[in-house]
């Protein structure tokens, strides 16, 4: 009954993080709902060309704060707080980087073209599971296939690293493969390993929001 009169409607606040991690504005969650986004809803952020105009949507549902994806581009990602699990093609952010997990591809049988000609190239090796980078504009960048079922991340001494982004911790997250499903667990990382919503997702006092550029603290009050 304690944590459930806690989360009632006008008890919570988004708080913005500024550079430096210093606290910025704060919006005030005083409605039923809260549109976030370019140039719709009452939480705006129009400089911010990565958003989608409504691109997310803070509401309250039995008396809880919930936060909702509303069909944006480039999605709704959230700090775990615990292993989380991920499907194929789902995405998460560390540092900078935007990562999608894939199942291995050794399955997919190579096509030769309308001439019955194979395309030439450096062989494929076998892999558990994939990491692809994904970079502005939609592109591939980096593909790690993965030969075991853990695969970790950071700036250096890992599996993955990526030594020029500043915002990467040495050791900052892992991935486990088990049975086609995959887990992400962050390991002790500075600024924390963020998982895009795939569903309406109940919001927690200390919980980190990122949408587009802008980083958001929520407060239960």
């Amino acid at each position: 009954m304690y944590f459930g009169s806690m989360q009632q409607p006008n008890q919570a606040r988004l708080v913005l993080i500024k550079g430096e991690g210093m606290d910025g504005v704060a919006y005030h969650l005083n409605s039923t709902e809260h549109i976030a986004g370019r140039n719709e809803g009452s939480i705006l952020f129009p400089d911010d060309p990565l958003l989608s105009p409504c691109h997310a949507n803070f509401y309250y549902r039995d008396s809880e704060l919930v936060v909702r994806d509303e069909g944006s581009r480039n999605g709704v990602f959230m700090r775990i707080r615990n292993p989380v699990p991920l499907g194929p093609g789902d995405h998460f952010l560390v540092g900078e980087q935007l990562l999608r997990v894939d199942a291995s591809d050794e399955d997919t049988p190579l096509q030769p073209d309308g001439e019955g000609t194979y395309f030439h190239g450096s062989p494929r090796r076998a892999c558990r599971f994939k990491v692809t980078q994904m970079l502005r504009g939609g592109e591939r960048g980096m593909v790690f296939r993965a030969k075991g079922d853990r695969v970790t991340l950071g700036r250096e001494g890992c599996d993955v690293n990526f030594g020029e982004d500043p915002f990467i911790s040495g050791h900052h997250a892992r991935l486990d493969h088990e049975q086609g499903r995959f887990t992400l667990t962050d390991t002790g990382s500075k600024n924390g390993t963020f998982a895009r919503i795939t569903q309406d997702t109940v919001l927690s006092h200390g919980d980190y929001v990122f949408l587009g550029q802008q980083l958001l603290r929520v407060e239960i009050l």
